[in-house]
């Protein structure tokens, strides 16, 4: 009761410290401590001292093994109240102080083994009313003798102690532990142990017994301790180093006590086994109740004394559920018994890392009860395991696994050979061998259920020689490539299948398997996977296949989401072991957060979208083009290119003058104005221009647009007679365009514009782009619907057209553009003497003559325009720019010269028009060149007046 109350003291006084002090870890902490503070890793520090300040308060579990402590002080564990697991072992401890586990009223786990106590530390021990595992064996004691205070352990239920300087056990040495049940309880001794007293190990009481006791000098002290264990029930019995250093050759049977123990193993585990040792162990446990033998590390001998008399073996009772050899070195321990009789009622049968190589026939036909025999890590080779002289019929029938692994056999179809007759076989472990090269023809039994192939080295085409009834298979780590299809479609009971660890590049999409439950194929090379790898596999409910170059598209994010969200599939190493290899900017990107987006993996969607948005981008496109009427002026382009890819083919040359003065682009509406007053006007002028209109000029037969195209190009302007009823031809248009075209890269100056009734410019439709900004920017000509101003209408028309003396014939432009018809004229406007004109046809006058009227009509000219330059600066000088005539002087000059033509006009506001018409750039002034056209505009009134003057006389 005192105790109770003094643990409730203890832990009262911890929680009123852990509310005092902030539990923290240094900086620099030596000691690795876990994020929830109850674990301390401090092993192999080389530490001197408990690292007291590295050890925060809320521990529970500290190892400080393998470092060089040699003393625990009492206040290197009082602050750790809460301690439960501590681990002192592999140090060089000496001593414990008596109250250096006062404060650790919790502690359950001590471990000190493999120090240098030179006493076992009861008085240290006793506060540890809770321990249930004390580890302490392995120190310097001298003797073995356990304190009472062990029998106040209740909760213990392992317990080693002991060392090698322990010469002898006494009878009283273990009473503290008769009130106590251990799980397991190990005792070391010397290396020969010199005295044990009878009734020493009487009272102990444990399920598994380990002695490391050598009876080197004593052997007779074995049938006294088996004497102690009698009618005592062990799971357990190890004895460690029985014979240390020399083999048994005495005559004693030492093992005669073991035929009262019951225990259900008996394990050897290293010393010296001589022949005649262990067939002495073999007689008496055939007759005891043992149903489990390991022989393990021991060093095997034969012994030279014995002698086989060849008649009946020594062993023929050893019934075992279990028998083991393992890691022994000299497999002679397999021949003692050259009859094999002792594996005759043995169940399972295991010899492993004992080197033997060879299997007599004898030994197949003495083990006819095994069920499970294990030759793995061995030197087995397909001949020598599998011997055509042997006679196999009738053998193993027992036999359910067989496990092969980790030897050197290269054949499945000797293996297949040899398990034919083991007509219970199952189980069938060939891992670790070097299976895997081309084979012949297989023959197998239906019996064989499972196979473990991993770590061979498989060809895809070897898969044909494996048995097609096993429903269990792991062909993990066997270098393969590729899926065989066509064993698969054969083997259709494989229920679980490991392919993990390969290098296969690719699922097939028919993989079918109806019967397939469980698949691994982690640690491939594949990167793509989806439902259609595994549609095929109905009942299929685990997967494995983390570890591969994942390609992170649409297809594995739809497989992940039906997988983990409908749950038909189990995932089993999902989501660490799945990681984005590609795109690279995704390179080991978990899986589990890529999202790719409903719109880039939903391939419906994206159809719906890209119709939906292809269909409005086509109507906005339409809609632009309808707007600004895109479709005619691609038409109208495409014209031009043909009508100018046609007329190249054709061979015509670039034309070097022209064969119209005029190109009139009208209205068929307005075809009545341009024959009755433009026509004649022009073409009756002397001398006359030479006018091209499509209803007299175009070229009988040829295209439309052809006609258009070259009859602009072989004129010098192009005049547009604008009305209403051109703006509503469709043709006009076409013309107004190919004009457009025919100016670019030049200024509009061989466009006229003659609006024959007003037109808006507001109002065009928005295809007369061009013809807006021509309005806007460039000077019309408005026919006036007034007679009399009519003639000054003319004047200024014929000034835009120029001298109508620069043509060429249309026949010769047609037919032989080298041809040119020159004139005097023209070589006079061009500054070409008379003296280089070669020849002249002017009526038939003599070419000396016409050069005599040329010079004194070109004189006469001059002193014309010698006048007329005079008057305009004799104005224009009076104010401001000396080179214009402002308003004023206009008016002026007009008064002084022109007196009669302003007295014949009623109209006040003439001056004011006549400025308006001739300022054509709208600065509000007239230069010499707008001077000009008045005055050829009036010249060009009068000779008409007169001229018709002259015909009514």
């Amino acid at each position: 009761m005192w105790g109770h109350k003094r643990v409730i003291g203890l832990l009262l006084i911890s929680l009123l410290n852990n509310l005092a002090i902030l539990t923290t870890i240094p900086k620099k902490s030596i000691c690795k401590i876990s994020s929830d503070l109850r674990l301390a890793d401090c092993r192999g520090q080389h530490l001197a001292e408990v690292p007291v300040e590295d050890l925060p308060s809320s521990l529970e579990d500290i190892d400080l093994s393998e470092n060089a402590l040699q003393v625990i002080h009492h206040g290197d564990f009082s602050h750790l109240y809460r301690l439960r697991v501590l681990k002192l072992q592999y140090n060089n401890i000496s001593l414990i102080e008596d109250d250096a586990f006062r404060f650790n009223p919790l502690l359950e786990y001590l471990d000190v083994f493999n120090n240098s106590l030179r006493a076992i530390p009861a008085e240290a021990l006793k506060l540890l009313s809770r321990l249930r595992v004390l580890k302490m064996s392995n120190n310097l004691y001298t003797v073995a003798t356990l304190d009472e205070v062990f029998s106040s352990f209740t909760h213990l239920k392992e317990l080693s102690f002991g060392g090698p300087f322990i010469p002898s056990l006494k009878k009283g040495d273990f009473q503290a532990l008769q009130e106590i049940a251990l799980e397991k309880l190990a005792i070391k001794t010397a290396s020969s142990l010199q005295n044990y007293e009878q009734g020493c190990l009487k009272v102990i009481q444990t399920k598994n017994l380990w002695f490391d006791v050598a009876l080197d000098q004593r052997p007779d002290i074995l049938p006294v301790m088996l004497g102690d264990l009698a009618n005592k029930t062990f799971a357990v019995l190890r004895f460690r180093n029985l014979f240390e250093f020399k083999y048994y050759t005495g005559e004693i049977d030492i093992f005669q006590g073991l035929a009262h123990i019951k225990t259900h193993h008996i394990i050897f585990y290293r010393g010296k086994f001589n022949e005649n040792l262990l067939r002495m162990a073999l007689i008496n446990i055939q007759v005891s109740s043992i149903k489990g033998l390991g022989l393990l590390f021991i060093d095997f001998a034969r012994s030279p004394t014995f002698v086989d008399s060849g008649m009946n073996s020594s062993v023929t009772n050893l019934t075992l559920d279990d028998l083991v050899l393992r890691d022994i070195s000299n497999p002679d321990i397999l021949r003692f018994d050259w009859r094999f009789t002792w594996f005759s009622k043995v169940r399972q049968l295991s010899i492993q890392n004992v080197n033997f190589n060879f299997v007599p026939c004898d030994a197949w036909n003495e083990m006819g009860m095994i069920e499970m025999l294990d030759v793995s890590n061995n030197r087995l080779k397909d001949n020598y395991l599998y011997n055509r002289r042997c006679q196999y019929s009738g053998t193993m029938r027992a036999l359910h696994s067989f496990n092969l692994s980790t030897n050197q056999l290269s054949s499945l179809s000797d293996i297949g050979s040899l398990t034919r007759e083991f007509r219970q076989l199952k189980v069938l472990d060939l891992s670790y061998n070097q299976l895997g090269s081309k084979e012949g023809a297989c023959t197998w039994e239906s019996n064989i259920t499972k196979m473990i192939l991993h770590h061979n080295n498989f060809v895809s085409s070897t898969l044909s020689c494996l048995p097609t009834t096993i429903q269990y298979l792991d062909l993990s780590f066997c270098n393969l490539d590729q899926v065989d299809m066509d064993y698969f479609r054969q083997a259709t009971n494989i229920k679980e299948l490991l392919l993990s660890g390969n290098k296969i590049k690719f699922i097939p999409s028919g993989w079918s398997n109806p019967a397939l439950l469980s698949l691994a194929l982690d640690g491939n090379s594949f990167g793509l996977i989806s439902m259609s790898s595994f549609k095929n596999m109905p009942r299929l409910s685990s997967l494995t296949a983390g570890n591969n170059p994942y390609h992170c598209t649409c297809e594995l994010h739809a497989f992940i989401q039906e997988t983990t969200t409908k749950g038909k599939v189990n995932i089993t190493d999902w989501p660490d072991n799945y990681r984005c290899y590609h795109p690279e900017v995704l390179l080991n990107t978990v899986v589990a957060k890529f999202f790719p987006g409903r719109i880039a993996c939903d391939i419906r969607l994206v159809i719906v979208i890209s119709v939906v948005t292809t269909t409005v981008v086509v109507l906005a496109v339409m809609g632009l083009c309808y707007v600004f009427n895109v479709p005619w002026y691609a038409k109208a382009t495409y014209q031009i290119i043909r009508a100018k890819y046609r007329a190249h083919k054709e061979g015509e040359g670039v034309l070097q003058t022209y064969a119209y003065h005029a190109f009139i682009s009208y209205s068929h509406s307005d075809a009545d104005w341009v024959r009755d007053k433009l026509m004649p006007c022009l073409e009756n002028s002397k001398p006359p221009y030479n006018i091209c209109i499509h209803e007299r000029d175009f070229m009988p037969g040829k295209w439309i647009i052809d006609n258009i195209i070259e009859n602009m190009e072989n004129s010098r302007k192009v005049m547009f007679i604008l009305s209403q009823n051109f703006v509503n031809s469709e043709w006009c248009n076409y013309e107004l365009y190919f004009a457009n075209q025919r100016a670019i890269g030049k200024t509009f100056n061989d466009v006229i514009l003659v609006v024959k009734e007003p037109i808006e410019p507001s109002s065009l439709p928005n295809k007369y782009c061009k013809l807006k900004k021509m309005l806007s920017t460039k000077t019309y000509l408005e026919w006036p619907h007034e007679a009399k101003q009519q003639a000054f209408f003319w004047a200024q028309l014929k000034s835009l057209l120029g001298k109508p003396n620069i043509t060429r014939d249309r026949a010769s432009s047609t037919q032989s553009p080298h041809t040119e018809v020159v004139t005097v004229v023209e070589l006079l406007e061009n500054g070409i003497s008379a003296e280089i004109i070669p020849h002249a046809d002017r009526g038939g006058e003599a070419l000396p003559e016409v050069i005599d009227k040329i010079n004194k009509m070109v004189s006469q000219l001059e002193n014309a325009m010698e006048s007329l330059i005079r008057v305009f600066h004799n104005y224009s000088s009076k104010e401001g720019d000396k080179y214009k005539l402002s308003k004023l002087e206009l008016k002026s000059l007009l008064q002084g010269e022109l007196c009669d033509f302003l007295a014949a006009s009623k109209d006040p506001m003439v001056v004011e028009k006549i400025m308006t018409d001739l300022d054509e750039n709208r600065d509000g002034e007239v230069d010499f060149q707008e001077f000009v056209v008045l005055v050829a505009a009036l010249t060009v009134a009068c000779n008409e007046f007169f001229v018709e003057g002259i015909k009514h006389h």
